[in-house]
């Protein structure tokens, strides 16, 4: 059955749906603050492309702000990947945040505001089966971050009474009813995979309807890796239908999921990493490359090196990254001079990539011996290769066959938060005849370095098995006065503090039953409980 929309006005939804603070509180979403005006909404053409821009700018947010706080100073540095190198005296790397840095997942009026605003006017424009199943995969893939940061929140009744101050689900319950939503998207595409909307609706598929079923497979298989210590036999079940499905997951380039048209600033993650950046510098700003993920890359010799990093400023060194939770150092004469982002504000915002859909069967496969349809080596290997070739780098098959470079040792140019530890002695090539537990570092390692970007994946990856071995913060520059271990890093956000006013006892009800711990940075969430990360 084809299926075709006609999309009459479509246009950008930051021009649509504009909100003013990046930290506001949650709002009563029957006010419709974020709302087209009834004018607008005279076309049903016009809401539809527009509604479906603003869902898709709340996965990882195309406002600058709301990205600098979820994917900059928190996935970043927490997944590996980026040192925050601003002057900041409390930060998240450092384990001392303030509340406005922790509580924007949760509190940002360009995330929940924006999506269940624009998901209840969807669904008062139109029936339309393909365009309501792609509105729900986008709240998944932008939910699942949420609660990925905090544990139980607010889901199942959130806008049932136009308020999303109400009652906490388990983060169990929660990945319950992802699961529930993506099973019927993929259903409903599944049987209009041959249907599309409008091209102008969609910025990220063209209207496929064929494209969103397999990301919904790969965002559930995702999911299932996700809980697999949890609950074992629903990560199989939830693991193997997504790959054995009709549409079936990811298995190219071509079906990456990513933004590529924002507003007038571009790219965020660009524009928020070269904030406050010196004159005259290169590299960056508030945000450089943490040492962790240069490291590895610099000891494999990975030729994505040059696509991934700018040089740096430190004499005949390359790529040099900068230690994650240290005292920072001043940005003007030492910050500036560690490798900075390749990034500008033409390149897209990716979601999930085809290569880490490859490492997701292989480590099901080789680890917890899910039929993923193939070998695990085999998934590992074309990982690489999936990675090697979205970034243009060249060289694949010779960093396969590598079975003797290892990460290098991390000596600081500037002498003051060097680390003599051996990060990992795991090489590239695959090797049949290692341990479970090798054969899940090595993928965790090549899927991470393929995630470049993606911190709070990178983050969970590291919270769920204990992968890649990052390195821990300094006695000085671990600031949460005994509260968070050093070598385990932060597992969880705090919940923001407006929620002990405005949601006082459903937050409170949350943490006493729901959480199992204190609502702070060390306490762990549901799936972060594998009996090997201790």
């Amino acid at each position: 059955m084809t299926m075709k929309l006609n999309i009459l006005k479509p246009v950008l939804a930051a021009v649509v749906l504009m909100g003013s603070a990046c930290t506001a509180n949650y709002l009563d979403i029957n006010s419709n603050p974020y709302e087209p005006s009834d004018e607008d909404m005279q076309t049903d053409g016009y809401i539809i492309g527009s509604t479906l821009t603003s869902l898709a700018g709340t996965v990882v947010s195309t406002d600058v702000n709301t990205a600098q706080f979820t994917d900059v100073l928190l996935g970043g540095p927490m997944g590996g990947y980026y040192s925050t190198t601003g002057n900041f005296a409390r930060t998240i790397m450092n384990y001392n945040p303030t509340d406005d840095w922790t509580n924007v997942f949760m509190y940002s009026d360009r995330t929940i505001p924006v999506l269940y605003s624009n998901l209840r006017e969807l669904k008062k424009v139109t029936d339309d089966p393909i365009v309501l199943a792609i509105a729900d995969i986008i709240k998944v893939a932008a939910m699942h971050r949420v609660t990925d940061t905090y544990g139980p929140i607010p889901y199942s009744k959130i806008g049932e009474n136009g308020q999303i101050q109400v009652a906490y689900d388990s983060q169990e319950q929660v990945y319950d009813k992802f699961f529930e939503e993506l099973n019927a998207a993929i259903a409903l595409l599944t049987e209009h995979r041959t249907g599309a909307i409008s091209s102008k609706a969609d910025y990220i598929y063209g209207g496929s309807a064929e494209k969103w079923c397999k990301f919904a497979n790969s965002l559930k298989l995702r999911l299932a890796m996700r809980i697999v210590y949890a609950n074992p036999d629903k990560a199989r079940q939830m693991a193997e239908e997504a790959v054995k499905s009709e549409v079936g997951v990811f298995t190219s380039n071509a079906d990456n999921a990513m933004m590529t048209s924002f507003g007038a600033d571009g790219n965020p993650i660009a524009v928020a990493v070269n904030y406050n950046r010196p004159a005259d510098c290169l590299t960056g700003g508030d945000t450089h490359v943490a040492a962790d993920i240069i490291c590895f890359m610099n000891g494999y010799k990975d030729a994505r090196r040059e696509k991934y990093f700018v040089k740096s400023e430190w004499d005949g060194m390359d790529y040099v990254g900068i230690r994650r939770g240290i005292v920072i150092p001043e940005l003007a004469s030492v910050g500036r001079k560690y490798s900075g982002l390749n990034i500008n504000i033409a390149s897209p915002v990716v979601w999930m990539n085809a290569a880490e859909v490859a490492f997701l069967k292989a480590e099901a496969a080789a680890v917890f011996n899910f039929d993923m349809g193939g070998k695990a080596q085999d998934f590992y290997n074309e990982g690489i290769r999936l990675s090697f070739e979205q970034w243009g780098a060249d060289g694949a098959e010779a960093y396969l066959a590598d079975n003797t470079s290892k990460p290098q040792l991390y000596n600081d140019p500037y002498k003051v938060n060097s680390y003599s530890n051996v990060l990992s002695d795991i090489t590239v090539a695959w090797e049949e005849g290692a341990s479970v537990r090798q054969k899940q570092e090595r993928i965790i390692i090549q899927k991470w370095i393929a995630n470049w970007q993606l911190g709070n994946e990178a983050w969970a990856d590291y919270r769920r098995t204990g992968f890649p071995r990052l390195m821990p913060a300094t006695e000085s520059g671990n600031k949460s006065q005994g509260v968070v271990d050093s070598r385990l890093g932060a597992r969880r956000m705090p919940y923001p503090a407006d929620e002990y006013t405005s949601n006082n006892a459903n937050v409170n009800a949350a943490v006493s039953n729901l959480l199992k711990g204190a609502d702070n940075m060390a306490t762990r969430i549901w799936w972060d409980c594998n009996p090997a990360v201790k």
